[in-house]
């Protein structure tokens, strides 16, 4: 049929373009591991002000590529009725005893290891907590902590220009 030369063609001409565009990424550096590659973000409208985080391995910053540690899914949300901060973290393939949690006044950070799962987040707040008051659950794969928000990050407000 007349038809068939035109897709083949068509195709062989995909593939020639698809060949040209993986030659032309350089590969990426792996530290002698076989992990799998992955970058997202996570966009929450608290308060009506649009909050974009990352999470992945992935950094984003072209001079550095791939971590042994994962950087897991986190989610954080201000209680204004009990006052409180409250980080919420996926990490799956690891126990309790696995993790390990350290607090201050303006950041939470989160490290696990448990055979190849390593995770890492450090978490920057927008207010100030009571690092002592942080406790934390942590149940099928979900972290949570919570601290006591002991002073708000200062508002943006407009300045008039003379």
């Amino acid at each position: 049929m007349w038809w068939r030369k035109e897709y083949v063609d068509l195709f062989e001409e995909m593939d020639r373009i698809f060949e040209g565009i993986e030659r032309s990424f350089p590969a990426f550096p792996v530290r002698g591991t076989e992990q799998p590659i992955y970058y997202g973000v996570s966009i929450s409208t608290p308060e009506g002000k649009p909050e974009v985080r990352t999470f992945g391995n992935l950094e984003t910053a072209p001079q550095e590529f791939i971590h042994s540690e994962e950087e897991p899914f986190t989610d954080v949300i201000r209680d204004n009725v009990k006052n409180e901060v409250i980080v919420t973290v996926e990490m799956p393939g690891v126990e309790k005893k696995d993790i390990k949690l350290e607090a201050t006044e303006n950041k939470i950070e989160i490290k696990a290891e448990r055979g190849d799962r390593k995770y890492f987040k450090r978490v920057e707040l927008d207010v100030e907590i009571d690092p002592r008051s942080t406790r934390a659950k942590y149940n099928n794969g979900i972290l949570e902590a919570k601290a006591k928000v002991v002073k708000s990050a200062t508002r943006d407000f407009k300045i008039k220009v003379e």
